[in-house]
């Protein structure tokens, strides 16, 4: 009867709650005054994206920027300095913290979480802290923030402290180097990473920072020869023109008065356009004076390559002219010869079986290949820089035995114009994506099934179907590119669209607009709809580097330049001789999967990075825009936060119905509760939670009253336990229980009250507090002297002096007075001494009624006969 009574309950609740989910979520977006207190979306009530939305945006308002979200931190994008949010009081504090998960959400709890993880464990687990976000959600800032608390929390160790402060400093200034050669101003946020790095940091067996290493990924080379429309080249370049000296502007043959190509908005001021900054951390990291100025000669020497323009021959069997004065400058600061570099940019070698046939560029095709020598040199250079910082902060494998990760990759993106790079991009978020939903979301709903509930799936979206579309097997994106490449014919963008849509029809995450007449094709990914132009798309999957480019930078005097190409050509070819060609998307899918097992093997701490508005602008919410990076993913976050085991559950809330039956009718009734559960998780949890409140208050209530009436009881049953002890022992043999008991609670208790002391000697006893409260030690024959003053004096006299005549035996006498009160101005002078023969008892009536036949405090000891 009781389990079909609490299924009528259940399906009472289902309808009403039901009936009253919109009413809620209207009642607690009203409530707009309490809305920033919400630290944790979990408690959002009910969890919908309206009501996400707004309380990240009353805490957004509040200034209030990281807030949790389940096991995921949300942390949105303030667009303004904020230094006290993260100064290195704010670290001390969190990492000294016994639970930093009980202060506010920061970046700094994640940190510390994933660096207890390591030293908590009897064998320590690697972890790995994810960032995601879109472009110009904060993820750069974010990144500095994790190695910063890293950089000072786990170089606490005195021992080697010249040592550890080297690690620190370099491990600190790789950042700005990688941020100046590889992020750049975009229309979405003015310190973009145009690469993907996972930093590695190192730790010892005490879990001290020993040492660094960075992986990198994907670096946008075409940035340097090609910058979409209001958009900028890597912030060295700037760097270089706004912080050189005129003793280096000489050197490096950038006056001020010149223009350059590929160097666009060189007007707008950055904070990140500080030469000296990125120069002092090129010091720290040990990169010397030459190599210094090898690399800037070099970078100087493709800001001019980008000036050097092509005019077409007079016959056509003549290869194009290089115009202006750059093409000098090129050859001079990069050191190959000036005929050579013409040769490079304007012939062409065709091999035909073993003979070579030179064949004069077109105007186009030479614009392409000094775009292709200009991107060639960048990303070797760039590569060149990683594996130096990982040199000089790397420890020896001895030395380190786990690492915490710090993954920082592109953000999502979407513009007018998107090619392979943009694929590539949102092809690492979607991998990030699934990772996310399988270790949070996917393996929450899996361990239901396998738990044997019957549990209804909350929908969330499962971008399996769009990585099988980019990556998949036998026919994807990525198959079909370089399928094209390896055919090696001329790249028709129509033929290839066709053969997509022939392909790929089937899955419906790619689809085409009819009415566009560019060929492209859209991909449904996670965050968005993306479409991509095919013009081109093969040729930079290709990514080819002509021979004569590579001949021509193995001839160069600048001993840095010449060994970054020193063995260049054995790498093109292949065991016969021909050309191997190692597209694009082949190269990044296989390190991107190489990523996903270091992941995959270590534990993971998701941030989620948000960007609040499109224009960046400080303190500015705007919902539209931050809607679809978070429905995917923290509404569904939010709805497992609260996950519990199964036995958990029915321990936590089998107290909230009174149940008198066996063991299958609480089982069954906390399936019961599962159900109702299902329904809206969050609101009904919050409902048991309150009745479960409710009666652990009544019970704890009730807990209190018997402990205390225990307590009570107790306390006087040892009382009169004392009370007994003491005057039985007394009457006994006084002296005996003063020597047997001498180590009992009862004497160290007395001497703890102070009211005597007691002591088997034969001087006089002092008694010190009034009222006396216990009588004169035990002794043959002592002398007990009582020494007051005032008023104090008068009352202690009165209570030693009003004892009670018993039968003519014993009798005091003062010159004072012989009955009443004695007169003030009467006080005795001096000590009142009282000599007997015999001990009275140790313990009074502390607690006298107020009657006149009965004797009270001293008056009540009972002398014995002499």
């Amino acid at each position: 009867m009781q389990v079909h009574g609490l299924k009528d309950r259940t399906q009472d609740l289902r309808k009403s709650l039901n009936d009253s989910l919109e009413g809620d979520i209207r009642d607690f977006l009203i409530n707009e005054a309490e809305l920033h207190t919400y630290d944790d979306l979990t408690k959002v009530n009910p969890v919908t994206p309206s009501t996400v939305l707004k309380c990240l945006q009353a805490r957004y308002s509040a200034k209030v920027f990281y807030t949790h979200a389940g096991c995921t931190l949300v942390a949105l994008n303030p667009f303004q300095p904020i230094p006290h949010l993260y100064s290195l009081d704010v670290m001390r504090e969190y990492h000294s913290a016994p639970q930093p998960q009980e202060f506010k959400p920061h970046i700094f709890i994640v940190a510390e979480e994933a660096y207890r993880n390591v030293q908590g464990q009897v064998e320590p687990m690697n972890q790995s802290l994810v960032v995601s976000g879109e472009s110009g959600a904060g993820k750069t800032w974010t990144s500095r923030c994790l190695m910063k608390y890293y950089a000072t929390v786990a170089t606490s160790s005195q021992k080697c402290q010249d040592t550890v402060e080297k690690i620190e400093r370099r491990v600190l200034d790789s950042n700005p180097v990688m941020e100046a050669f590889g992020n750049a101003c975009t229309l979405r946020n003015s310190n973009s990473s145009r690469f993907g790095k996972y930093i590695q940091l190192q730790l010892n067996g005490s879990q001290l920072l020993v040492g660094a290493s960075v992986q990198t990924y994907l670096l946008e080379k075409t940035r340097v020869a090609f910058q979409a429309p209001n958009e900028r080249n890597f912030h060295i370049f700037y760097q270089m023109m706004k912080g050189a000296t005129e003793k280096q502007r000489l050197e490096w043959m950038l006056p001020l008065e010149q223009d350059f190509a590929w160097l666009p908005h060189a007007e707008k001021t950055l904070e990140e356009d500080c030469l000296q900054e990125t120069v002092e951390a090129m010091i720290n990291l040990g990169i010397d004076e030459g190599k210094r100025t090898q690399i800037f000669r070099i970078l100087a020497g493709l800001l001019q390559l980008g000036n050097v323009d092509f005019s077409p021959a007079s016959e056509e069997a003549q290869s194009c002219d290089l115009d202006g004065h750059s093409k000098g400058k090129t050859a001079y600061l990069l050191q190959v010869p000036l005929d050579e570099l013409q040769s490079c940019l304007t012939v062409r070698t065709l091999r035909a079986g073993k003979q070579s046939v030179l064949k004069p560029c077109t105007q186009s095709e030479c614009g392409v290949r000094r775009d292709c020598l200009a991107k060639v040199i960048y990303a070797q250079l760039f590569d060149w820089l990683v594996t130096f910082i990982n040199n000089s902060m790397c420890a020896d494998n001895p030395t380190w035995c786990n690492f915490i990760g710090l993954l920082d990759v592109y953000g999502f993106e979407c513009f007018l114009l998107n090619n392979l790079e943009q694929l590539c991009i949102n092809y690492a978020n979607e991998k990030l994506q699934q990772h996310f939903v399988a270790h949070y979301l996917k393996a929450q709903q899996e361990e239901y099934v396998t738990e044997g509930l019957q549990w209804s799936f909350i929908r969330y979206q499962d971008n399996q179907g769009c990585l099988d579309l980019i990556e998949g097997s036998p026919s994807s994106i990525f198959s079909l590119l370089n399928e094209e490449c390896r055919l090696n014919r001329a790249s028709d963008a129509k033929q290839f669209r066709v053969r997509l849509q022939k392909e790929l029809s089937d899955n419906a995450s790619i689809s085409w607009d009819k009415l566009s007449k560019e060929p492209h094709f859209t991909v449904a990914h996670y965050a968005d709809k993306v479409s991509y132009q095919i013009e081109g798309m093969m040729e930079k999957n290709k990514d080819p580097v002509p021979p004569e480019i590579i001949s021509l930078l193995q001839k160069s005097q600048d001993s840095l330049l010449h060994s970054l190409f020193a063995d260049g050509d054995r790498e093109s070819e292949g065991s016969r001789g021909h050309s191997k060609v190692v597209t694009v998307v082949s190269k990044f899918k296989n390190s991107l999967e190489s990523l996903m097992k270091i992941l995959h093997s270590t534990t993971p701490h998701y941030t989620r990075c948000i960007k609040p508005n499109p224009d960046c602008r400080p303190l500015t919410f705007k919902k539209e825009e931050s809607c679809r990076f978070i429905v995917h993913g923290l509404v569904s976050e939010s709805r497992f936060g609260l996950r519990s085991g199964y036995r958990s559950f029915t321990e936590l809330f089998q107290p909230v119905y009174s149940v008198s039956a066996d063991a299958i009718t609480s089982c069954q009734m906390c399936f019961n509760l599962m159900s109702v559960v299902n329904l809206s998780c969050v609101v009904q949890l919050e409902m048991l939670e309150e009745h479960r409140n409710r009666v652990r208050s009544q019970k704890a209530f009730c807990i209190q009253c018997c402990w205390r009436r225990y307590q009570t009881r107790q306390r006087n049953r040892r009382t009169q336990a004392w009370m007994d002890a003491l005057a039985e022992a007394e009457l006994d043999d006084a002296e005996d229980f003063m020597e047997n008991e001498a180590s009992s609670v009862l004497p160290k208790l007395l001497k703890e009250r102070g009211s005597v002391q007691l002591f088997s000697i034969q001087e006089p006893v002092m008694v010190r507090s009034w009222p006396i409260g216990l009588a004169m030690a035990s002794a043959p024959s002592i002398t007990v002297s009582l020494t007051a003053t005032g008023f104090q004096r008068i009352m202690s006299m009165m209570a030693c002096l009003k004892i009670p005549f018993r039968h003519g035996e014993y009798k005091v006498k003062t010159n004072q007075f012989d009955q009443g009160v004695a007169s003030i101005r009467a006080q005795p002078r001096g000590s009142i001494k009282m000599h007997l023969q015999r001990s009275p008892l140790l313990y009074a009536d502390m607690h006298p009624v107020h009657k006149t036949d009965v004797v009270t405090g001293l008056n009540q000891i009972l002398l014995e006969r002499t």
